[in-house]
């Protein structure tokens, strides 16, 4: 087995790297090998934000940065990208725009999470040139960055700081040369390499078709944390992310299809397009660094009984497409799961696109998430409801669920005590009390079963009042619109 060069672009310059074993994290390799100590490891799962840096891409011939967590991200997924860490942004003895504003607004004391922050301030600055950045565009931006001794609030000014100082880009042209080069014919991992970068369908479904025992991954949000938490190696890694075809969203006059390997960032992007009610819920999915490397098809296929996209998705009525040498067959998102992270998925098949049915008139969608922190964490409970009425009755129900079960679940009980009943508080009483002997969810760290089941129903309440004109006083609106002040 072949372990290939790993290349990338880093200050201008083509950094080749040998012998960098598969399993290795792209933290490890900066820190070991690279000696770029200013990038911390923290938490060592993407919930601090401490090792954060820059990737950079070519997409519809313009550079996009973003911002990743490095901790939980394999060295080898970066080939063909360029690379920011802290060291690369100073130059001529002069601080960057990002590093003068947290030294000007009093951001740093310990200075342990600074680097992580400057780096998500940097994917900002170049994401707004010469544009003014308001409190929540700050805001979302640092929300996969912890600091616990400063505060935000001088944070959050550096961000809104950084467009008064004089002004310093990133050399889009040379970067994106440097980038076509490193993309040039010959640069090919051999057949039998030990991590696995295709660039086409055709060639991703050969390679599974070839190495069944391969390790899928797509983003490596969660095989990160096998690598750093339970410290699995993995022979030979498939990574699907480089797959032209899967790194499209397509719309169609009934439904939108996700590629496997649309990053979480654009696939929520597509969804609040579609559905502009689903925007609160998409900024508290995690992280934006997760965002920015986890896909909604790694995500799917993970299969956590408290995967937040996919209660989304049920009650939206999504499926999906497994695809293979032999042929493609489509199911139903929640048919997909046989059991605690067990699916239908052959080993032979990737799962390759998410079919989305758009938005009707007659539709009153929402998606509430329980969580003990507003951003960057896990649902205790997660419940997603698309309701159909006409003249008063309810002619379509979908409610999806996540947090009471083994897997993602359908509430089929609560849709058939809703379908065709007129929409009023007795229905809604009913169906609450449906809803909460539908499902046996356990007691964990995040919440208690008696409680997972009495939220169940409050939920379904609010969801009512909502549908009826209620103010939304939600912790949702609260923050954002604190954050806009």
């Amino acid at each position: 087995m072949n372990i290939q060069p790993l290349r990338f672009l880093r200050r201008g310059q083509v950094v080749t790297l040998d012998g960098v074993e598969t399993h290795r994290t792209l933290l490890d390799l900066l820190r070991e090998d690279l000696h770029c100590t200013g990038t911390k490891e923290g938490c060592g799962e993407g919930d601090c934000g401490a090792c954060t840096v820059v990737l950079g891409e070519e997409k519809q011939g313009r550079l996009e940065l973003r911002a990743i967590n490095s901790c939980i991200r394999m060295a080898h997924s970066i080939d063909g990208m360029a690379l920011w860490t802290v060291e690369d942004l100073a130059h001529d003895n002069k601080l960057h725009p990002a590093q003068e504003a947290m030294v000007q607004c009093h951001g740093s004391q310990c200075g342990f999470c600074t680097p992580g922050f400057v780096m998500s301030l940097f994917a900002l600055y170049e994401s707004k040139p010469g544009q003014p950045i308001s409190r929540t565009q700050a805001q979302g931006a640092l929300s996969g960055n912890l600091c616990r001794c400063t505060g935000y609030r001088p944070i959050l000014d550096a961000a809104q700081a950084m467009q008064d100082l004089p002004t310093v880009r990133v050399d889009q042209a040379a970067v994106l040369a440097g980038l076509r080069q490193l993309a040039k014919p010959g640069a090919e991992a051999a057949p039998d390499a030990s991590y696995l970068n295709p660039k086409t369908l055709k060639d991703l479904l050969a390679l599974r078709a070839k190495y069944p025992d391969a390790q899928l991954v797509a983003g490596c949000t969660d095989v990160g944390l096998w690598v750093t938490k339970m410290h699995r190696q993995f022979p030979r890694i498939l990574d699907v992310t480089r797959v032209k075809e899967l790194r499209r969203v397509e719309r169609y006059k009934h439904h939108i299809a996700i590629g496997a390997a649309v990053p979480l960032t654009d696939a929520f992007a597509a969804l609040v397009a579609d559905r502009p009610q689903l925007a609160s819920f998409a900024h508290r999915f995690a992280g934006l660094p997760v965002r920015n490397s986890g896909t909604l098809g790694g995500n799917v296929a993970n299969g956590s009984p408290i995967g937040d996209s996919m209660p989304l998705l049920i009650a939206l009525g999504a499926n999906v497409v497994l695809m293979s040498v032999r042929g493609h067959r489509e199911l139903r998102l929640e048919d997909l799961y046989t059991g605690y992270r067990k699916n239908v998925i052959a080993q032979d098949e990737v799962l390759a696109w998410i079919k989305v049915p758009r938005a009707v008139r007659a539709e009153f969608s929402r998606v509430y998430k329980i969580s003990k922190r507003f951003e960057d964490d896990i649902s205790a409970v997660c419940l997603a409801l698309n309701l159909h009425t006409e003249h008063g009755v309810v002619t379509h129900a979908s409610i999806g669920v996540g947090g009471v079960a083994a897997t993602p679940v359908r509430a089929v009980k609560t849709q058939a005590a809703l379908l065709g009943q007129p929409w009023n508080p007795a229905t809604v009483q009913a169906a609450m009390q449906v809803l909460r002997a539908e499902f046996s969810p356990i007691s964990d760290m995040r919440a208690s079963a008696a409680y997972r089941t009495e939220v169940l129903g409050n939920l379904l309440q609010r969801y009512w009042l909502e549908s009826q004109g209620a103010g939304d006083t939600s912790l949702e609106t609260l923050v954002l619109e604190g954050a806009a002040a």
